[in-house]
């Protein structure tokens, strides 16, 4: 991922000082377990611990000689141990390195991203709280449909991101695995033993069966958390960008002092923050497919998923990273407008109150379908600015035969819409 949307702690996971430290840490592992099971003098692996090291600047001079990383990385490795590096890799295949180390970084990024949902999450539930009672129009198809709380629709984000963290930690979980198995798998030239304490040293569970790779389900797993919890911030980014558009203008993510929003039109403030974070979701989206199609591999390996995995890998989670931060960053300091809400709620007047009306005139003993005729006609009366609903329902005779003036007061009342706030908050576990 390019410099411009990465983020120290994360980036600092994929880099090659901190994937040839998890190499290191695996070989030593497995030296201390040879050792335990007698494979490994105990001399050897003393120096092995107290000289094995290696330097990045002779792993890229060897590897441009080998064109081969783990033999580039154990060279460097044995100019450091002198004689005793014999005992390094002993009985492993470039995999059991490579394979185990990823999942520990995919377990560390991870780790980072679940807290960067946990902090997104918390801005969503103090927002959600502060205007838990603050009316503003739902819409559907874009369109007005019935009013809505702006607490609600913090509540069903903040929900949300709650099923990407539980999704999350099920994928981390699911990645939290090596293997120490040798060339296909089948422990031909190290004992089963050895896996296992290497692993759990590491923090990981061994593999319950692998070929030469861990298989890349798991990857795809992760991957496709990513890829949905991308889709949900796209999703929030889209709802603050057309909730901001001048026509609307019901909230506005941050605009700080100093900063420009056009070239050309000095008065422009453009929701470039959440275009942002809708643009980089669709990069982690479309690395989804790539993920996918690594678990087809030949056999008990080729490597087509390894340079693939090289790219998608870092770039996704040090994207998510990224956008998760910005909209933690977006929702702590949303402008939120009241009286536009109000404003539009206003504007259609009184047309969304439409249903009410209807279920009202079928209690008074009207088919579903007159009904809706009645009220229909009315709403079209309304769009074409001949009055408002309430005005033109209670002046049609056929409303004002069945219908009271105070009923028609409880009908038109914005307070219905709201009465049960308090049931869906408590129902999502938010108060």
């Amino acid at each position: 991922m390019i410099e411009r949307y990465s983020r120290k702690e994360i980036a600092g996971i994929w880099s090659l000082e901190n994937k040839f430290r998890i190499w290191l840490d695996i070989e030593i592992a497995a030296c201390q377990a040879h050792a335990k099971m007698g494979t490994i003098p105990e001399e050897d692996l003393r120096i092995i611990e107290e000289k094995a090291d290696f330097d990045l600047d002779r792993i890229e001079e060897i590897e441009s000689q080998v064109h081969h990383d783990v033999i580039a990385f154990l060279t460097s490795v044995a100019e450091f141990v002198g004689p005793s590096s014999r005992f390094v890799h002993f009985g492993l295949t470039s995999s059991d390195i490579g394979d185990t180390a990823l999942s520990i970084q995919m377990k560390q990024a991870g780790t980072i991203l679940a807290q960067d949902i946990r902090q997104l999450m918390e801005a969503l539930h103090a927002r959600a709280l502060e205007h838990k009672n603050l009316p503003c129009m739902g819409r559907s198809h874009g369109v007005h449909a019935e009013p809505t709380t702006f607490g609600i629709k913090m509540v069903l984000y903040y929900k949300e991101f709650e099923r990407n963290l539980a999704r999350l930690e099920r994928a981390i979980e699911n990645i939290s695995f090596g293997k120490i198995s040798g060339a296909v798998g089948t422990f031909s030239s190290i004992a089963p033993e050895i896996e296992t304490m290497v692993c759990h040293t590491l923090g990981l569970e061994p593999d319950p069966i692998s070929t030469q790779i861990i298989q890349r389900d798991r990857h795809a797993e992760f991957m496709a958390v990513l890829a949905i919890t991308a889709g949900s911030l796209d999703k929030l980014a889209t709802e603050i960008r057309h909730l901001q558009r001048t026509e609307v203008r019901e909230i506005e993510e941050p605009f700080q002092t100093g900063q420009k929003g056009s070239s050309a039109m000095p008065h422009k403030r453009n929701p470039i923050l959440s275009e942002r974070v809708s643009g980089i979701s669709r990069v982690i989206k479309s690395n989804l497919q790539t993920a996918l199609d690594n678990m087809t591999l030949w056999h008990e390996r080729d490597i087509s998923h390894s340079s693939a995995e090289r790219i998608i890998l870092p770039d996704s989670t040090i994207a998510l990273d990224y956008i998760l931060d910005k909209m933690t960053f977006i929702i702590k300091n949303l402008h939120v407008y009241p009286e536009s809400m109000q404003e539009n709620i206003d504007q259609t007047g009184g047309l969304f109150f439409s249903q009410s009306l209807l279920l009202k005139l079928v209690e008074t003993g009207y088919s579903r379908e007159e009904a809706y005729t009645i009220v229909q006609e009315n709403a079209m009366r309304v769009w074409k600015r001949e009055g408002t609903l309430k005005q033109l329902a209670s002046s049609d005779n056929r409303v004002a035969e069945r219908i009271s003036e105070s009923e028609l007061d409880d009908i038109f009342s914005l307070d219905r819409y709201l009465a049960n706030i308090d049931y869906i908050f408590k129902k999502t576990g938010i108060d």
